[in-house]
């Protein structure tokens, strides 16, 4: 492989380092494995354990503009370490919040702190590897963002169930190795990420964005268009993932009441692990199918196709088709994440796409608040009507993104910034 001229660094070790970062911080999309535990297990409600999960996405939504505008100032691997650090210290404090059963302290511990380490390392890596790769920038990112999709597979499939495996195994124990685990995977990682050398990268305004240059698209209509879109999108598709093992396991308890709780669990598992694999698919392939079919036709396909899966996941009570749906709308879910970077870089131009990206993540950060918390709401208070409600819900959600998905536009935005006032 090319070592890259003036730096002693390959830029496929960049590249690696960067999806083992996004792939640590992906298996956050495994929440449902543990909210099933924290509800038998602790006698958490589904509204309370839904806090935790919607309390995370808030962070990262949060945070994360706060690295899209820093990350040209602080540079790639403090903040990529930064977030490495306070990710694995949210496991160690949802450990001892599990040990002592405060629920207050897994929100602060687990939730926010690890939320913000999310979002500081989310922005990082795709950003830093498009510089690497300025021939190959689709590619290289598509293989960078489809690791945070594939993330909650291998926390669903490997780490989580052989650390809860053997007699003695038990959360607070999984959550204290998981923290440690994260440590020694995460912090190489992230140590690796640099930017490359000035010939290599993209020109430097596109790392800079002025405040000034930033405000007048961030108030322009098309921004809250892509803004309130994608939030739909997002909510719609992080309600079913927050929910979608306990789902499951219902539909295969009533379906086959034979089955013994311990099988169930395992096909809870394993659909998760399976719709994230979509879910890392979709963000490569709606990103490619938005290169070729436009940006705002992709976004209004996907959001369509989902309407109708959601109305019939409504009726459905075989569990291999609920399976097949939930993996669809994991592969538009992260669709939406595959299409929105080139969305807001096409619209709005390469010079603010960083800033700009990581404003528009706040979506995501609502989404991850109103999604989870409405369908634990319908878990408690409708038992035996909450899967018809979640999902009349979603099609609501997704009716709404729809109908602003027709107001978008492919046109470029653009801003004429105001000239500086002189001081003299």
């Amino acid at each position: 492989m090319e070592i890259l001229k003036g730096c002693h660094v390959n830029r496929w070790v960049i590249l690696t380092g960067a999806t083992v970062v996004q792939m640590c911080l992906g298996t956050v999309y495994a929440w449902s494995y543990f909210q099933s535990l924290l509800v038998t297990d602790y006698r958490w409600s589904h509204t309370e354990t839904a806090w935790a999960f919607g309390l995370v996405i808030f962070s990262i939504g949060t945070s994360a503009p706060l690295a899209g505008f820093n990350l040209a100032r602080i540079g790639p691997r403090k903040l990529a370490v930064a977030g490495g650090i306070l990710f694995s210290l949210s496991y160690l404090l949802g450990a001892a919040a599990l040990n002592i059963k405060s629920i207050p302290l897994f929100y602060v511990g687990y939730s926010i702190v690890g939320g913000i380490g999310i979002g500081l390392g989310y922005v990082t890596p795709v950003a830093t590897v498009a510089k690497w790769f300025p021939k190959k920038t689709g590619l290289a990112t598509g293989i960078v963002t489809m690791g945070f999709g594939l993330g909650a597979f291998v926390m669903s499939k490997l780490l989580a169930p052989w650390l809860l495996a053997g007699p003695v195994a038990s959360l607070p124990r999984a959550f204290f190795w998981m923290g440690v685990i994260f440590a020694a995977v995460l912090l190489p990682a992230a140590l690796v990420l640099r930017n490359p050398p000035v010939d290599v990268a993209r020109a430097a305004p596109a790392d800079t964005a002025a405040s000034g240059a930033v405000w007048p698209c961030v108030v322009s209509a098309q921004f809250w268009f892509m803004w309130i879109a994608f939030f739909f999108n997002i909510g719609a598709g992080i309600a079913v993932i927050s929910f979608q093992s306990s789902l499951l396991q219902g539909i295969w308890a009533r379906e086959h009441p034979e089955l013994e709780p311990v099988v169930i669990a395992g096909y809870g598992a394993t659909l998760i692990a399976v719709s994230s694999l979509f879910n890392g698919v979709g963000r490569l392939a709606w990103g490619m199918a938005s290169d070729r079919f436009g940006r705002a036709e992709s976004f209004r396909v996907l959001l369509a196709s989902q309407m109708v899966v959601f109305g019939v996941l409504m009726t459905v009570h075989n569990p291999w088709v609920f399976c097949a749906l939930v993996c669809y709308v994991l592969l538009c879910f992260g669709g939406g994440f595959g299409i929105m970077p080139a969305f807001v870089l096409d619209v709005f131009g390469e010079r603010r796409s960083a800033a700009l990206y990581g404003t528009i993540l706040t979506a995501w950060a609502c989404a991850g608040i109103a999604g989870p918390l409405i369908m634990a709401s319908w878990e408690d208070n409708y038992p035996d009507r909450a899967v018809i409600y979640c999902f009349l819900t979603g099609v609501i959600f997704l009716g709404a993104g729809f109908v602003f998905s027709i107001l978008l536009s492919n046109d470029k935005v653009t801003v004429v910034n105001q000239p500086t006032r002189s001081t003299a």
